[in-house]
């Protein structure tokens, strides 16, 4: 299937790159519809365009996959106008059972989002949302301001995430926890972690402090860390 700029976001799993928003127009963003291009030292690069009726601004992302110890990291660089703000979200989509523990590391405020922009109910975590259990017809999207680190335990298996840029402040995650409640008429189930730089999930309606913001050099760099592991069970 071929998607183009302005299509609606295909929900299909694997691991997407939602940036200058993560809600909002465009859903997702706009780079998740562009090719890359290689560049060579193992860099690639996408772009975005300004979308009529809204102020987005138009940029690159860049981006390198590189083993690093025992892990896998990738490096983002976000470049366009000075002082320009955004929010990039690695939207990646986990094959998780039912058993599955999500457990944030650090210090985090916990808000969930509710379909307006600008409605957001704040909870103390976990409030249940930690486990997964069964498809019980939910789905709930909560931004864990402040977060950079999180664990995924499931059975024998561990995937820790770890992520930061020069202002680690602006670090915040999206759990997305769709256990069949979305969409309507014909809704599936849908596991969300997103790393995150920024403090809200939609650009147009999120404060100006809690924006990532290119510098004054117009580039805005941060990364992320995978490592997977078994752990022992029992």
């Amino acid at each position: 299937m071929v998607v183009r700029p302005g299509e609606s976001f295909v929900d299909a799993g694997g691991v997407e790159e939602a940036l200058p928003t993560v809600r909002g127009y465009p859903d997702h963003g706009d780079v998740w519809c562009r090719p890359w291009q290689d560049l060579g030292a193992g860099w690639s690069m996408a772009a975005w365009s300004t979308h009529e009726g809204e102020r987005l601004p138009t940029g690159t992302l860049r981006r390198r996959i590189q083993p690093v110890d025992d892990a896998v990291q990738v490096d983002y660089e976000v470049a366009g106008p000075p002082r320009a703000g955004f929010v990039h979200a690695v939207h990646a989509l986990l094959d998780l059972s039912p058993d599955a523990r999500i457990e944030p590391r650090g210090s985090f405020g916990t808000e969930v989002l509710d379909d307006l922009p600008t409605m957001t109910t704040p909870v103390v975590w976990p409030s249940g949302l930690d486990r997964l259990g069964p498809d019980d017809g939910s789905a709930t999207c909560a931004l864990l301001a402040g977060c950079r680190a999180v664990d995924i335990l499931d059975g024998s298996d561990r995937l820790s995430l770890s992520w930061s840029t020069e202002d680690a402040r602006l670090c915040s995650m999206l759990l997305w926890r769709n256990l069949g409640g979305w969409p309507q008429p014909n809704p599936y189930r849908s596991i969300g972690i997103e790393p995150m730089v920024g403090r809200t999930a939609d650009w147009r309606h999120g404060r100006s402090d809690d924006l990532a913001r290119l510098g004054p050099d117009g580039t805005f760099r941060w990364f992320l860390r995978l490592r997977a592991a078994r752990r022992r069970t029992g």
